[in-house]
């Protein structure tokens, strides 16, 4: 009997939370567990494909577990942020329009 193979799919969700850990590495901000800042690429990729819920080494119901709870930080985080804090950022990096966007659409465009 062949093999089955399961292809999965990406939320949009899973690929914003890949984008913020991928940035994270891009910017030198990702840590190990034990507080060292990671260098390989591939390390990187597997954390960001973990906290997504995406990796294909963890049971579904395991990537579940890590997508919730990775959400759960980023709301609590999220949640600190003023729309004055998100606008000065959005400013640092010149995003446009920032001026007629809402603490939602700051976050979204600073992909929080």
């Amino acid at each position: 009997m062949a093999a089955r193979k399961t292809t999965t799919t990406t939320t949009g969700a899973q690929k914003g939370t890949i984008a913020r850990v991928m940035h994270e590495f891009k910017e030198g901000e990702l840590e190990r567990r034990d507080g060292e800042p990671v260098t390989d690429r591939r390390q990187a990729i597997a954390i960001a494909l973990r906290e997504a819920g995406a990796s294909n080494q963890e049971s579904p119901a395991d990537n579940r577990t890590n997508f919730r709870r990775t959400r759960a930080k980023e709301r609590d985080t999220r949640s600190q942020a003023t729309r004055a804090a998100l606008y000065d950022e959005a400013k640092r990096r010149d995003i446009k329009g920032r001026s007629r966007m809402s603490r939602g659409e700051l976050e979204q465009a600073l992909n929080r």
